[in-house]
């Protein structure tokens, strides 16, 4: 229930991108606004995961999940409405607040349902949906858009949601806040490894800056230098990458519970090889001018940024208490959105006009490589196991 949730999450928010030529065309946007457009997604999600993860540890997440779905998608069909830049700023801006409280909340209960032996494995097979809602998004976007004109894609998608919603809400089932988990009291007077947690957030930023980069410009990329069509650039930039991550994810969520049962920072090497195997893709993507060399990086660069995300939120809960988790993931999600996916698609833009975009998207890669130091920093820091495992009455 939660992929399917988790699926419209993604393909709502992706579906914009593969209708950047139809904006532009239609509006007059240049590629600063097409990327203020990706950028107020960002920064208002970025900002309200903070306020979104106090409340999820306050509230039954159920209802904040269902009622953040509903919100997400009638925004994204009252985009359709939207008649100039600033219309469709508000309205992007917007389905960002609608979507923020997803992740807390839908992390924080898969972790009341799998413990330190299996929590990897149980996100990275939640994550796999990030990937196909992503694919789903880009490709029936730029389909619709392509026939029927961009405004029909938002309909179709945020009316999709909506039904989804009355079809899960009798059905998804909220369980005891650290069911999972056994606390050791004495794992610090703050109550998670501050220093470590501060690491995490600076590699998520960094990493989401490269992927946003990615998923933000490729579809505009692919029909600029290799002329193909909406629904085709949407494709080709998401479907490698995506079925490539989905593989990635669920290796990645295997080999970090396995490595996380040997060293506490088990999970985090894994992140880290993801990142540091991903840089060099990133820049055979902007560099480029075969189609086949392209696909073949996007493809590996997916798989590479499955091991990293399928330990995102993992690798943090490592850190935090149980009754702190939603907390944690929206202060990850604020740096990680704000920091890097909401100064992303500006970024670039801003240095596509003097540099060229692909020469601005092989930049990004530089980016990676900080990413990569930042979660060895944080692996080699924990010394000492931090105990996670099985229920204490009490917690609420």
């Amino acid at each position: 229930m939660l992929w399917s949730i988790s699926f419209f999450n993604y393909a709502d928010r992706q579906a914009i991108f593969s209708v950047f030529p139809l904006l532009q065309k239609s509006m007059g946007l240049d590629n600063i606004e097409l990327g203020l457009l990706g950028s107020a997604f960002a920064w208002v999600y970025g900002l309200g995961a903070i306020m979104a993860g106090t409340v999820v540890d306050r509230i039954r997440r159920k209802t904040a999940i269902l009622g953040g779905l509903y919100a997400w998608s009638v925004i994204c069909m009252a985009t359709a409405a939207a008649g100039g830049f600033r219309s469709l700023f508000v309205m992007r801006a917007a389905e960002g607040l609608g979507e923020t409280f997803y992740f807390p909340a839908s992390m924080s209960l898969v972790s009341d349902y799998h413990g330190p032996d299996t929590r990897s494995r149980a996100i990275g097979i939640h994550q796999t949906s990030v990937y196909i809602g992503t694919i789903a998004g880009g490709f029936f976007a730029g389909l619709i858009g392509q026939v029927y004109g961009w405004r029909w894609s938002f309909v179709v998608f945020g009316g999709l949601g909506i039904v989804l919603g009355f079809v899960l809400s009798h059905w998804l089932i909220e369980p005891r806040r650290g069911q999972a988990d056994r606390v050791r009291q004495s794992a610090g007077p703050s109550r998670w490894r501050s220093s470590t947690v501060l690491l995490l957030m600076g590699a998520f930023c960094c990493a989401n800056f490269v992927a946003v980069v990615l998923l933000t410009w490729m579809p505009k990329f692919l029909f600029d230098r290799f002329h193909m069509s909406l629904a085709m650039a949407g494709l080709t930039a998401t479907i490698y990458v995506q079925v490539a991550s989905m593989c990635g994810s669920l290796c990645g969520g295997w080999l970090a519970d396995a490595w996380r049962a040997r060293t506490p920072g088990g999970r985090m090497l894994v992140q880290a090889i993801g990142v540091f195997g991903g840089a060099p893709c990133v820049v055979l993507c902007g560099i480029t001018r075969s189609i086949g060399w392209l696909i073949f990086a996007l493809t590996v660069w997916g798989f590479f940024k499955g091991l990293y995300d399928a330990n995102i939120f993992a690798s943090v809960f490592d850190v935090v208490h149980p009754e702190l988790r939603g907390t944690a993931a929206g202060f990850m999600n604020t740096v990680g959105w704000l920091g890097g996916g909401g100064t992303a698609p500006l970024a670039i833009g801003w240095l596509s006009k003097s540099q060229g975009l692909g020469a601005a998207i092989a930049m990004a890669s530089s980016i990676y490589l900080l990413a990569g130091a930042l979660l060895v920093t944080a692996a080699l820091g924990l010394r000492t196991k931090t105990a996670v495992p099985e229920a204490v009455p009490g917690l609420p």
